[in-house]
């Protein structure tokens, strides 16, 4: 393995998303904050989701996984698409580094880009409500998979988009959708038996679930399930992702 070539790649999209950390970093909490003020003041007294469980330690979980899952996956996709677009691609595939770590090294960064957000999140939502983790475990590898997916997804996209307006496409269609109507502001049970069987076959609701019951004990299906459904996920995404760089798709010519 190129520890040095995986390192300064991983070094310089890290370095990439903290030089506009106010962008990066700063924008998804605080949006993620204003979503929590709005929703908890205006729906706390008229919704519980479950029993013993105020819907502002409800909603946290949610939205602090939607937020990681945006920003991981803006974090890789931004970048392949910026570097195809300037023609710096060039150099980082005449670097002598693998299909393997040149993946590891973008979905190394977007994973620490989610993480970083997530915890900022964590930070703002003690502001309104402090929630104790009821399975760490659980949590931590949750967050970590649905990063990792996410970047993963996110490198896919970048590499398929020729231009910023398909790349833009790709994430207003699929991934904001997706991501809000996974089950961060309801439960699923709530929903007519149709949607609820919809909502099924949505990966980002299985993130979601999971992550809620590492951080509150409470989900709308086991954990183990939802662990099982991630994974694969994320080992389809990553095996298509070195697809396409050992291959050069989009990138070579």
């Amino acid at each position: 393995m190129n520890r040095i070539g995986l390192y300064t790649l991983f070094r310089k999209e890290t370095l990439r998303f903290l030089r506009v950390a106010t962008q990066t970093l700063g924008t998804p909490i605080v949006t993620a904050l204003l979503y929590l003020l709005v929703f908890a003041y205006v729906m706390e007294e008229h919704v519980q989701v479950y029993e013993g469980v105020r819907y502002t330690v409800f909603l946290i979980p949610g939205l602090i996984m939607m937020s990681v899952i945006q920003n991981a996956f803006a974090n890789t996709s931004s970048s392949i698409i910026q570097s195809k677009m300037t023609g710096n691609v060039t150099f980082m595939l005449l670097a002598p580094l693998s299909a393997g770590e040149i993946f590891v090294g973008y979905v190394g960064a977007a994973v620490l880009r989610g993480l970083l957000v997530g915890l900022g999140v964590s930070l703002a939502g003690m502001l309104v409500v402090a929630v104790t983790p009821a399975h760490f475990l659980w949590m931590t590898a949750f967050v970590l998979m649905a990063s990792a997916l996410l970047g993963s997804l996110g490198l896919i996209a970048g590499v398929w988009a020729d231009k910023y307006e398909q790349l833009a496409g790709f994430q207003n269609f699929i991934i904001l959708p997706l991501s809000f109507l996974s089950g961060v502001f309801y439960s699923i049970h709530s929903l007519p038996a149709f949607w609820q069987q919809l909502s099924r076959f949505n990966p980002f609701f299985y993130m979601i679930d999971g992550f809620r019951f590492g951080l509150i004990g409470v989900s709308d299906v086991s954990p183990w399930l939802s662990l099982a459904i991630v994974g694969a996920f994320l080992v389809v995404t990553a095996g298509l992702c070195l697809h396409l760089l050992n291959t050069g798709y989009k990138l070579r010519n």
